[in-house]
Order: structure tokens, then sequence, then C-alpha cells
């Protein structure tokens, strides 16, 4: 399934500045796998060594929370869009 995936700005210079790349996967961690292949490093920036999406990024699929589709196991159609959100803290 091809996607579009947002990327937020700390993550642009692993894909060349771009702020939307193209990907392949039929959920969120095949997705990632084929990231990491196009753009190195990106994966273990979003997910931990097991896997599992770290506990600071936010992931949308169509502006859905992944963590109510299904974490990391959540499926993907063609053309959906997947927004990757750091979370924000501050003081």
């Amino acid at each position: 399934m091809a996607v579009i995936v947002r990327i937020p700005m700390v993550l642009r210079k692993l894909t060349k500045s771009q702020a939307e790349v193209e990907a392949l996967g039929s959920d969120i961690l095949t997705l990632f796998d084929d990231l990491e292949a196009k753009y190195p490093g990106i994966k273990e920036r979003i997910c931990d060594g097991e896997g599992k999406i770290r506990r600071f990024v936010n992931l949308f699929i169509n502006d859905e929370d992944i963590r109510f589709l299904g974490n990391e196991a959540a499926k993907l159609k063609d053309g959906d869009v997947i927004s990757i959100v750091p979370a924000v803290a501050g003081g």
C-alpha cells in the first residue's frame, strides 16, 4: 500500500528536507521498515529497540491516533496519510 508520510521538521534532515514522502506498507511496522530502507536512521528515532513506537512520538492515520487503531499493527490502505507528531514538552 502506498501512503504519504508527513515528516516533522526535526526529522527532515533524514528525508533531504522533504515535508512529505511516499512509502509502502500494509501496517505501521512494515511502513517504517520501508522508510528506514529509503531514509536510514529514521526508524530508530521513532521506534525503540523492540520495534515499538517511542512513547514521545504520536502517529496518526488520516488524523486518527494509532493507539485506537491497533498501535504498530494498525492496518494501512492505499492513499492513507500518516502524520508523525513528536510530543512537545515545556515549562
